[in-house]
């Protein structure tokens, strides 16, 4: 048997009338780049994640980036963010002049937690970057406590975690902002690029909303250097069909890896646990394993799709060789770079697909 890492296709032929007929009314209506359907999705999308309002983009790097602007983030200023996520997270930091700091992430959930954060503060931290990675939450309210002492914002990248909560709370709204990714492969992915960002903070969002459109809020008249950083309205008609699913998706990824957590039996294997302030709504499933590349192989010379999510930790990156910290600094992140390995998660995976996984894991050979 074959199990495709993901495959978004089976998601997408049950959808296909309804978001063609998005994209048909839309069409129709030549409105191609925000207008109603990107105010619509907004709304939608605010309400489902507990926010008083959202601002779509046109990606979660942008969100991030339209972040760091609004807080007028820039060269001299330090941010910290975790060393064991995707390299956009860093890019907070990166694009607008200032240095990332990174820190060391905890064995358990994969996540920055206070003690690590404040093992990179600096006298010129001007942010902290959560990421809540692979839909689990990092422990929020230490961390808040934290940056409160310190008088730091806190920006929460919500690229993996739509609807997760912590303690009750959704994500993306304990912060200064919250940043979300909508690029294909997310829990809540278009068919193409998209992001957004939410906040309780309306000065905050008023600023991002005119950095979003060339920092113009009237027409030729440019305020701030700003952006083309609008969310299109053929993806926010797809989005808004997909958002309706989101609830069972998320019950369904649950199920999967509370299959995978009964079953999966193999020496030497750490699985992922759901955290006691809530649960991840698993945008990965990722285990760690030491001898992770030979159960890689033998998973693929089986018919399983894995993936290495993420094989390098961001203070490894060639990109950021000059900033450091040095190799054997941050020995968690490093860790879990070597030994994580990513296996199929994705809502449309059958019974037999996810036996077929979980006996082809247990019998990997000592």
């Amino acid at each position: 048997m074959k199990v495709p890492f993901l495959d978004l296709s089976r998601a997408h032929r049950g959808l296909r009338d309804e978001i063609l007929a998005s994209f048909a009314a839309t069409y129709d209506a030549g409105r191609f780049c925000l207008g109603a359907d990107v105010t619509a999705f907004e709304q939608d999308f605010a309400q489902a994640v507990g926010a008083p309002e959202a601002i779509g983009v046109g990606n979660g790097t942008a969100a991030l980036h339209l972040v760091a602007r609004a807080l007028d983030i820039g060269p001299g200023d330090d941010v910290v963010v975790p060393a064991f996520t995707f390299i956009a997270s860093a890019w907070t930091a990166s694009f607008v002049g200032a240095r990332p700091v990174f820190c060391d992430v905890d064995s358990r959930t994969y996540n920055a937690t206070a003690e690590t954060i404040a093992a990179a503060l600096t006298s010129k931290t001007k942010a902290i970057v959560v990421v809540h990675l692979f839909g689990q939450a990092a422990d929020m309210d230490p961390i808040l406590t934290l940056a409160q002492q310190h008088g730091i914002p806190v920006i929460e990248d919500c690229a993996q975690a739509h609807l997760t909560t912590y303690h009750g709370r959704p994500v993306g709204t304990m912060g200064v902002a919250g940043t979300f990714s909508f690029y294909p492969t997310k829990n809540l992915g278009g068919v193409g690029e998209g992001g957004a960002v939410v906040s309780t903070d309306a000065r905050l969002m008023d600023r991002v909303r005119l950095l979003r459109v060339h920092g113009s809020n009237v027409r030729y008249q440019h305020d701030a250097v700003g952006y083309n950083y609008r969310m299109e309205g053929l993806q926010a008609g797809a989005l808004r069909v997909k958002l309706s699913h989101l609830d069972r998706w998320t019950a369904l990824r649950r199920s999967h890896a509370e299959r995978y957590r009964e079953g999966i039996t193999l020496s030497d294997t750490i699985l992922p646990q759901p955290a006691p302030w809530g649960d991840s709504v698993y945008h990965q499933f990722t285990l760690l394993h030491p001898r992770r590349d030979a159960l890689r192989q033998h998973l693929s010379d089986h018919g399983v799709g894995t993936d290495l999510i993420y094989p390098r930790a961001l203070h490894q990156q060639p990109c950021f060789q000059d900033v450091g910290p040095a190799d054997g600094t941050l020995p968690v992140a490093e860790e879990l770079a070597r030994t994580c390995l990513s296996v199929p998660i994705f809502p449309e995976l059958s019974e037999a697909e996810l036996d077929h996984v979980i006996a082809t894991i247990n019998h990997f050979p000592g």
